[in-house]
């Protein structure tokens, strides 16, 4: 559905992946987790696969020591299954050798889009851009800024549900709650949930509820945790 109200096909013929290292919770065994050398970051490391218009496609969580062609490798090979019209996918110079080769293998050209070595602070990544806006969209829903299930196939879910709500926020046009809403002053937060009434409890991560039994006191969002 999103895609078809964008003016695409229903189905997708191209798709961008990455990898995101986070870091992890105390309660995270150690065999869970390893060190992403290049980031400096021990802890997991999340594998999106996702379309243009930034839908989930496949997601898989593993330690951050596994490499991205692993990682890439593993995506292809669902992308491939669940969607078997997929014909082009964008990564960045990590998925190299491996995770082209495999594609090819799978009917999947796989392009390595390589960033503007003379750009200098932020620039904007032809095509891989798709897939980092996901992953700062991800980092909206408090239970997923840190690695904090025990097994990586919670986390895989989380990310799931997460979509589900980013989809159906851009198919309302609602825009996109966070628990970082949760530190503004109360009267931010009430000016906040006046301009989000039509928001239902059961779906996101806020809910609402008043200070006491009197009727002139004014709803508060309280954070939720996804899940």
């Amino acid at each position: 559905m999103v895609r078809q109200a964008e003016g695409r096909n229903a189905e997708p013929s191209a798709c961008a992946l990455d990898a995101q290292s986070v870091k992890t919770s105390a309660n995270v065994p150690a065999s869970g987790q390893g060190i992403d050398a290049g980031k400096k970051i021990a802890g997991r490391k999340r594998h999106l696969g996702v379309d243009t218009p930034s839908r989930l496609l496949a997601v898989r969580v593993t330690a951050a020591s596994v490499s991205d062609n692993i990682g890439g490798i593993h995506l292809l090979s669902r992308i491939a299954t669940s969607n078997p019209q997929v014909r082009k996918a964008w990564t960045d110079t990590g998925y190299r050798t491996k995770a082209i080769g495999h594609g090819a293998r799978l009917g999947i050209d796989v392009e390595a889009v390589r960033r503007d070595p003379f750009a200098k602070g932020f620039k904007v990544t032809p095509r891989r851009w798709v897939v980092e806006r996901t992953f700062g969209l991800l980092m909206h829903h408090r239970r997923l800024v840190r690695g904090y299930e025990t097994h990586p196939h919670r986390p895989e879910a989380m990310i799931r549900i997460a979509m589900i709500d980013l989809i159906n926020r851009r198919l309302t046009r609602e825009p996109t709650l966070n628990w970082r809403n949760a530190r503004l002053g109360t009267k931010q937060q009430n000016t906040l949930h006046r301009s989000e009434r039509s928001l239902r409890p059961a779906s996101h991560d806020v809910m609402t509820c008043t200070t006491g039994n009197d009727s002139r006191d004014q709803p508060l969002l309280l954070p939720l945790p996804l899940g």
